[in-house]
């Protein structure tokens, strides 16, 4: 047995020291990889980010546990935080893929009206248009130019003049 295995161990059969292990080795590896792509990599949290954050948390809590062997797994980690990393620079550089990849911006609220339809079909409830108002502090829905529905879920208000 190897000084690796021993602390971390190999397969489900691990310790509480191991898992230990693991779950130390783990936290500094996510964070390191986050660190190192960058602020954007899950400052959007556009339907990317949502993504790659599930599968990365899925794919580490298998290894923390033992489902999945470690280094392979931290490898393929890298790998999705570098695909990552590698779409958002093309979107960042290319409106279509940015569209395709995050979304566009949806009015909701246009010269004070709602847009039933759009409201609908995005989901947006009036209770979330309510907030949205607060939160920018109009007092009602017809002092809004427009309510935009922005890729990564928030609604921003712009008031009329």
């Amino acid at each position: 047995m190897t000084v690796f295995e021993t602390v971390f161990g190999a397969g489900r059969d691990l310790s509480v020291g191991q898992e230990c292990a693991r779950a130390a080795l783990i936290f500094a590896y996510g964070l390191l990889l986050v660190r190192i792509s960058g602020r954007r990599t899950f400052g959007k949290w556009s339907a990317l980010d949502i993504v790659v954050s599930i599968i990365l948390g899925s794919s580490l809590s298998r290894a923390l546990i033992g489902g999945a062997p470690l280094w392979g797994t931290l490898v393929a980690c890298t790998v999705l935080l570098l695909l990552h990393w590698l779409a958002a620079q093309a979107a960042a550089r290319s409106p279509r893929l940015a569209s395709l990849l995050e979304g566009r911006p949806v009015v909701i609220v246009r010269d004070g009206a709602v847009l039933e339809g759009s409201r609908l079909r995005h989901g947006v409830t009036s209770a979330d248009l309510e907030e949205a108002l607060r939160q920018s502090k109009t007092d009602a829905v017809r002092m809004a130019a427009t309510l935009i529905l922005e890729p990564s879920g928030k609604l921003s208000v712009q008031q009329r003049p």
